[in-house]
């Protein structure tokens, strides 16, 4: 037998695209060979639908879709990922499609419903496996959450993170009735998001899996953007020993095949793991090309600063999107360094991008003459710095509004997590790049990024961070350094920790109770930034949900 992997790029509600998707991946797989073909989760109307599920159209046109499928595919059974509707109950489902017949139909048991995935709000779970047989090998379905499960050991370091983000309390129900019911090899449909290190995690949990019902499993996973998630695909294959015996590329669509001789695969190809820092960067740069891709934007436009948190938002928008399809926009004020200039027009010439250049002081004298009346007697402070901010704002909007290019954010979470940003100013756009990025991961992004080829000047890299709004200005002006900062930030935003155990891990007591009240005054401009890029497991979206009206203090 030959079981082909379809690790597809779905689009959330274009029902036709993927079908047509699907079909072409099908006929791929059988003009190779293939005897079954498994898609992802939900890859009939993308993942995550979300409130889609809640419209009775929406349900309708995907039950017509999987009927398409039904009568255009043959000659391989497919098993194909879709949102089902049975007696006014919805179920997240998967059908065993085989010459012009659904032969089985399995829906999801276990519904998560923590960090970015809200399920139960749409899905009614169920109990029933589903096992067909095809040349005297049964094969288990399962979809997701099914396989994960609480550890049946305690964890070694590099899993602990999956015991603190999944249902651990759920024990692996699904995956022993597929083996109860005499499954060898257990498919299982996945639209598992990307985080750092999330590979690692599927294989230990998949280990786990396989070491109790002595299943192989092939584990075929979701790719593409949606939103502010990203879907790095990296499907695989397991064999009963909980050996990784294939082993898909990351971050790109993929068709593989998998061999099956006396019920056991083949050993394949095993494509390389990423250094942490690339694997990031594809990430991002996937999820910029999908996101403007697939909202039908023509391009997009950024202020380019000078700055460490621009430059490298320039280069994943260019290595997404290509050259042709980025402007950048230096806006200089009376505070601008020469070098800030000279080095954003480096970066610009070094990436091809289409570069202007638009002085805001004549805006920036002109604001400050109208308000001349209502300031008089007050000292400068941080509103002549906003003033400039949003100035710049106002003009990358305009410039979006007048070409349909969507604009790019380039603040970085250490900055949105603190309250860093101006509101309708650096705030403003469509898409945040670098939203889960701190401060530290934009350096170690930005010198990767250099190493394939130097397109970030070195003295931005060097240079003390600045938001250049005054004279002689740098971040830790008003921040702590960013070791300490972010180190604060990942304990209290990621891992949820106490004020007072995030002293006890040694950090003094004034940055701890400054960083946190900053976190929690600026929660009101976070609710109104734009969407980006996650990339950990705790990021400011869907991952968080504090109130903005909030009188919670913790005591130190």
């Amino acid at each position: 037998m030959k079981i082909a992997i379809a690790q597809l790029n779905a689009t959330v509600g274009d029902l036709d695209g993927n079908v047509a998707r699907i079909v072409d991946f099908a006929q791929r797989a059988r003009a190779g060979g293939a005897d079954v073909m498994v898609t992802p989760e939900l890859a009939v109307c993308g993942y995550p639908p979300e409130d889609l599920l809640l419209r009775d159209d929406f349900l309708v046109r995907c039950d017509e879709a999987v009927r398409e499928l039904v009568s255009r595919v043959q000659g391989i059974t497919l098993i194909v990922g879709h949102p089902r509707v049975e007696r006014s109950r919805r179920y997240n489902s998967a059908s065993v499609l085989r010459d012009g017949k659904v032969i089985g139909v399995y829906d999801k048991h276990n519904l998560p419903n923590y960090t970015v995935f809200d399920e139960e709000r749409y899905f009614d779970a169920a109990k029933l496996p589903c096992v067909f047989a095809w040349d005297g090998v049964r094969l288990g379905i399962n979809i997701c959450e099914d396989v994960w499960g609480s550890p049946g050991e305690e964890p070694g370091e590099d899993a602990r993170v999956a015991i603190n983000i999944c249902a651990d309390t759920w024990d692996a129900e699904a995956p022993r009735r597929a083996s109860d019911a005499g499954a060898r090899i257990l498919l299982v449909l996945n639209a598992s998001p990307y985080h750092e290190n999330k590979q690692d995690i599927r294989h230990y949990v998949m280990r786990e899996r396989v070491a109790e019902t002595g299943m192989a499993i092939v584990y075929v996973n979701l790719v593409g953007g949606q939103d502010e998630l990203v879907f790095d695909g990296a499907s695989f294959v397991m064999n009963a020993a909980g050996e990784i015996t294939q082993q898909l590329p990351a971050f790109e669509e993929a068709l593989g095949f998998v061999e099956v001789i006396d019920g056991a695969p083949v050993p394949g190809a095993i494509a390389a793991r990423e250094e942490p820092e690339a694997e990031i960067y594809r990430a991002l740069t996937l999820a910029v090309h999908d996101y403007v891709g697939k909202n039908g934007f023509p391009g997009v436009l950024l202020g380019l600063s000078g700055g460490v948190d621009s430059a490298l938002t320039l280069a994943i928008a260019a290595d997404a999107l290509g050259a042709d399809r980025v402007r950048a926009v230096m806006m200089p004020s009376q505070y601008t360094a020469s070098m800030s200039r000279e080095d954003a027009r480096a970066q610009a010439l070094a990436l091809g991008v289409r570069y202007t250049e638009i002085g805001i002081e004549p805006i920036f004298d002109a604001y400050r003459s109208a308000l001349l009346h209502e300031f008089k007697g007050l000292p400068q402070d941080t509103t002549e710095e906003n003033l400039q901010s949003r100035i710049r704002g106002t003009l990358l909007m305009a410039l979006s509004n007048k070409s349909g290019s969507i604009v790019l954010t380039t603040g970085n979470k250490s900055e949105l997590g603190t309250g860093y940003a101006t509101l309708y100013g650096d705030m403003a756009g469509g898409f945040g790049v670098l939203k889960d990025i701190d401060k530290l991961l934009v350096y170690a992004l930005a010198r990767y990024r250099n190493r394939i080829s130097q397109v970030i000047p070195e003295r931005v890299l060097d240079r003390p961070p600045s938001a250049e709004l005054k004279l002689d200005q740098t971040d830790q002006d008003s921040l702590p350094p960013y070791a300490i900062l972010d180190a604060i930030l990942e304990a209290y935003v990621e891992e949820d920790t106490s004020p007072t155990d995030i002293i006890a891990r040694g950090h003094a007591r004034d940055d701890v109770e400054r960083v946190v009240a900053m976190v929690r005054t600026s929660e009101y401009k976070r609710r109104q930034a734009a969407i980006g890029v996650r990339i950990t497991t705790r990021a400011f979206g869907k991952d968080w949900r504090y109130p903005i009206t909030n009188r919670f203090r913790h005591r130190f």
